[in-house]
């Protein structure tokens, strides 16, 4: 097979992983659509919110077209992490072939964590750190204003601290990763500790509401979870080290390759 061929193969072969991807988002969304619906999803991604507002209050939309368009980013953003795990899948189907043998035995295990430590970011920004972020503001809130928050405003919002606090809890694949790939050893990473912990809590005071709770919300699960990728981090080194000297680290010919893609 010549090169051109090759690489026409390798554009075929991603253009059917992200139609199936694209498909996989789209049927869970149609699903969501015709149960729960658009707007019972919005209702519970409102309710820390709406628990947190004074008895009777209500969110309101400024524009025309916003009480259709808010609730249907909302279903589309739940049916994409719904989706999640499928679509990573065909990410790790598609670069799998061309890794080396060891890469390839840590990509599965990285994508189904990352999956889980993502959506568990979205959990815990959801269930613990809306609730007090909310009950905050409100308190502090002079009882001469009367609470009316934009949907619009609210769903950014929402966005900003889901991708904060799912990025967040990320941590631990990214430090065991570069870790196992050679990029950095575990003892600079040590040495590096009091810089990522002055880092944490600058880019929660950038990220997060400016209030203390939420940035301590969010600094303190940083360096929590960076320590935690340092602790295992130590294994992956050990097991890297191991691999080297077994021989894993040779990369699969394009032989290997193609029958790998045929498989897939």
């Amino acid at each position: 097979m010549t090169t051109q061929e090759s690489f026409i193969s390798h554009l075929i072969e991603l253009r059917q992983r992200l139609v199936h991807a694209v498909a996989a988002v789209l049927v869970v969304f149609v699903g969501l659509y015709l149960w729960p619906g658009a707007g019972t999803i919005y209702d519970f991604l409102s309710l820390p919110l709406m628990r947190a507002l004074p008895q009777g209050s209500k969110m309101i939309a400024i524009g025309v077209v916003t009480p259709f368009l808010v609730p249907m980013k909302v279903t589309a953003l739940v049916a994409f992490l719904v989706a999640l795990p499928y679509v990573l899948y065909q990410a790790w189907a598609f670069v799998a072939p061309g890794l080396y043998a060891h890469e390839r035995k840590l990509a599965l295990p990285v994508v189904v964590s990352s999956t889980v430590l993502f959506l568990s970011g979205v959990a815990f920004c959801y269930y613990v750190v809306f609730v007090r972020v909310f009950t905050f503001i409100q308190h502090f809130a002079p009882k001469s204003i009367t609470p009316a928050p934009d949907i619009e405003a609210y769903f950014s919002f929402v966005i900003t601290m889901f991708l904060a606090f799912g990025v967040t809890f990320e941590i631990p694949i990214i430090v065991m990763v570069l870790v196992r790939m050679g990029v950095v050893s575990v003892e600079k990473l040590r040495a590096a500790r009091p810089y990522v912990i002055v880092g944490a809590f600058i880019a929660a005071a950038v990220i997060t509401p400016p209030d203390v709770i939420s940035q301590f919300m969010l600094a303190v699960p940083m360096c929590l979870l960076y320590e935690a990728g340092l602790f295992f981090a130590r294994f992956v080194s050990k097991r890297a080290a191991e691999a080297k000297e077994g021989g894993e680290d040779k990369p699969l010919s394009d032989e290997e390759i193609e029958r790998e893609l045929d498989r897939s």
